[in-house]
């Protein structure tokens, strides 16, 4: 469960700073009403919609890594409302931690792996001791072009 209390400085305070989340997928229920989810497109943050008794479905790091790519994890962020609470609840979907996290052979098909070998452990221990920056975490493990 995620709770962000009112804030009547909310244009000066993030309730969650940008990040990607590292599992393979997300699914975000927003139990009021209230806007609070942003996620980043081409630079710019836009404001997804509360939406009553739906589900809504992040693809994380994790997922990215293994489809080399194609499904790119979202970076989002959590805002707060000037006078109103906030309430959520995330339900996170991931590997074993002792599973090694590289593209599957499927999404290879052109030869050019796209992302370091990395088991799932050393992926979170990484991602836990670094700060939530954006999709810099995940652009480390990218291999060179």
């Amino acid at each position: 469960m995620n709770y962000y209390p009112p804030c009547l400085k909310a244009d000066k305070v993030l309730g969650l700073s940008p990040h990607t989340d590292l599992d393979g997928l997300t699914l975000l229920l927003q139990v009021n009403d209230v806007q609070g989810l942003q996620i980043n497109k081409d630079g710019k943050w836009f404001s997804v919609n509360a939406l009553n008794d739906a589900l809504i479905v992040n693809i994380g790091d994790t997922l990215e890594i293994l489809s080399n790519g194609k499904f790119r994890s979202v970076e989002h962020r959590a805002v707060v409302h000037p006078s109103r609470e906030r309430i959520s609840a995330a339900l996170f979907y991931y590997p074993c931690q002792d599973l090694a996290i590289s593209p599957l052979p499927d999404f290879v098909k052109d030869g050019k792996v796209k992302y370091k070998t990395i088991s799932y452990q050393d992926l979170l221990t990484e991602y836990f001791t670094a700060e939530l920056d954006g999709r810099n975490r995940l652009e480390k493990l990218k291999l060179e072009p």
